[in-house]
C-alpha cells in the first residue's frame, strides 16, 4: 500500500511539474517573442546584425540578473502563498505589459521598453517555478527525472515557438503577435491557485528548505563549494558564439534561404533535444549524475562542427537534427547538477543564477558571434564553429572540481553524507529566522 502511495505521489508530482515547466516555458519572451521582435527590427525598422544582437542582449537584462529575482523568491512570501502568491501577482502584470505593447506603434524603444518589463515580470514567475522544482526535486530525490521533465518541456515548447515563430514574422502583425502571447500567458493564472498535496504538503518544512536571513543566505551562497563549478560548466554549455543572430544571417544572406528557414533550424534543434533528454530520464536512476555529465559532455563537444560543411538550408535543416541528438544529455546532466549543488533555503537563488548563466552566456556569445562572424565575409560563420567546440571542450577539466558527495548516488537513491551536510550548514548558520 506505501508502495502504491509513493508511485502516486510521483504521478502526481510528474503531471503537476510537467504542466508547470510547459506552460512557463511557453510564454518565456526570451524564445517565443525572441525571432519575431527581431523580424521586426530586421524587416520593419531595418535595424543590422550588430543592432540586432545588441538589441537580444539589452532585453535579457533582467535575466542576467537573475540572483535578485531568485534571492526575493527565497525571501518574500507574496500574500502569505510563498511561490504561488508569485504566480498571483505577475502573471496579471505580463498580461497588462503584453496588452500595452499589442495597442502601441512599433519602434525600436517601444519594443525595448515592453520586452524588458515582460522580462522582469517573467522573472519573478520563473524563479517561483525554478525555485519550487529544485526543492521538491531535492526533498523527493527526484533531481535527475525533474531535470528530465523540465528539459523535455522546456525543449518542446521552445521548438514549437521557432517553428511557429517562422509563420508568426511573415504572416502576422505585431499587434497580433503580442495579442496572442497574451492569450498563452494567461493559463499561468492556474498555478496561483492550485495547491496539490503531493507538491505543498510539508514542501516549506523541509530541511532543504530552510533559510537564514538575507545576510546570512549570502554567506551561505559564497562558503557553498558546490555552485563554483557547476555555474561555471552551466555557462560554458550555454555559450554558443553564433548559434543566433549569426545563424540567421548565415542562413538567410549567405545561403539565401527564406526567413522560416532560420526558425525551421531552431525548432529542429530544440526537438531533437528530446530523444536523448528521455533517456536521460532512465538512465539518471541507474548512474551517479558525475559519470552520465563526463559522457553526454564527450558526446555534445562536436555537434556543431557539421555546420562548418553546409551549402543549402536544407542541409542546416538536417544538422539541426544532428546538433540537437548529440546536445540533448548533457543540457539534461547539467541541471541535474545544479539543483544537486542548491543550498538548503536558496533553491531561488541558484537556479535563477543558472538562468542568468544561460540568459548571459547566450546573449554574450551572439554578440560575440556576430563580431567573430563579420571577421570574414566568406569564412565568419566557419569561425563561429570553431569557437561553440573549443568552448564545449573547456567544460571537461571543470567536472573534477564538483564535489564528489553531491554526485554519489543515483536518482532515487538516499544519500546520507549529503543530508548530514545539509543539517550541519542550517545549524551553523543558526537555523531559520
Amino acid at each position: 500500500m506505501a508502495a502504491s502511495d509513493g508511485s502516486s505521489s510521483t504521478r502526481q508530482l510528474l503531471l503537476y511539474f510537467g504542466l508547470m515547466s510547459l506552460l512557463v516555458n511557453v510564454v518565456n519572451p526570451g524564445f517565443l517573442l525572441d525571432i519575431p521582435t527581431s523580424y521586426m527590427l530586421k524587416n520593419i525598422l531595418h535595424a543590422s546584425a550588430s543592432q540586432i544582437s545588441r538589441f537580444r542582449l539589452l532585453t535579457g537584462t533582467p535575466l542576467y540578473l537573475g540572483f535578485t529575482f531568485g534571492m526575493v523568491r527565497d525571501l518574500w512570501n507574496p500574500v502569505g502563498r510563498r511561490d504561488r502568491g508569485y504566480f498571483r501577482i505577475f502573471v496579471p502584470l505580463m498580461i497588462c505589459i503584453l496588452a500595452w505593447m499589442a495597442l502601441s506603434r512599433t519602434t525600436y524603444q517601444g519594443l525595448l521598453i515592453g520586452m524588458l518589463l515582460t522580462t522582469v515580470a517573467y522573472s519573478f514567475v520563473f524563479a517561483a517555478f525554478q525555485g519550487l522544482t529544485a526543492l521538491i526535486g531535492q526533498e523527493a530525490l527526484m533531481t535527475g527525472r525533474l531535470s528530465a521533465l523540465s528539459n523535455i518541456f522546456l525543449f518542446l515548447p521552445v521548438g514549437a515557438a521557432y517553428f511557429a515563430s517562422g509563420f508568426m514574422a511573415e504572416q502576422l502583425s505585431p499587434r497580433q503577435i503580442f495579442l496572442m502571447v497574451l492569450a498563452l500567458t494567461t493559463t499561468l493564472s492556474v498555478f496561483g491557485f492550485w495547491k496539490p498535496r503531493s507538491v505543498f504538503s510539508h514542501a516549506y518544512d523541509n530541511p532543504h528548505a530552510k533559510g537564514t536571513n538575507f545576510l546570512g543566505d549570502v554567506r551561505r551562497l559564497l562558503k557553498h563549494r558546490a555552485i563554483y563549478p557547476v555555474v561555471l560548466i552551466n555557462l560554458l554549455w550555454n555559450f554558443t558564439p553564433g548559434s543566433f543572430t549569426p545563424m540567421q544571417f548565415f542562413l538567410t544572406n549567405q545561403l539565401h534561404a527564406s526567413d522560416a528557414i532560420y526558425g525551421e533550424f531552431l525548432g529542429l534543434y530544440n526537438l531533437f533535444f528530446l530523444p536523448p533528454i528521455l533517456l536521460y530520464g532512465f538512465l539518471c536512476t541507474k548512474f551517479p549524475p558525475r559519470k552520465l555529465l563526463l559522457w553526454s559532455v564527450i558526446i555534445g563537444v562536436p555537434q556543431f562542427i557539421p555546420m562548418a560543411f553546409i551549402h543549402t538550408g536544407q542541409q542546416a535543416l538536417l544538422a539541426a537534427v544532428l546538433i540537437g541528438l548529440m546536445g540533448g544529455l548533457a543540457n539534461a546532466a547539467c541541471i541535474d547538477i545544479a539543483i544537486r549543488a542548491c543550498p538548503p533555503g536558496l533553491q531561488g537563488t541558484l537556479m535563477m543564477i543558472i538562468a542568468a548563466t544561460f540568459a548571459l552566456s547566450m546573449r554574450a556569445g551572439d554578440v560575440l558571434g556576430s563580431w567573430i562572424y563579420g571577421l570574414s565575409p566568406k569564412y565568419g560563420f566557419q569561425y563561429c564553429v570553431i569557437a561553440i567546440t573549443v568552448t564545449y571542450a573547456l567544460i571537461l577539466p571543470a567536472i573534477p572540481l564538483i564535489p564528489k558527495q553531491l554526485t554519489a548516488t543515483a536518482d532515487g537513491e538516499p544519500n546520507p553524507e549529503e543530508e548530514a551536510s545539509v543539517l550541519a550548514e542550517i545549524g551553523d548558520a543558526g537555523g531559520p529566522t
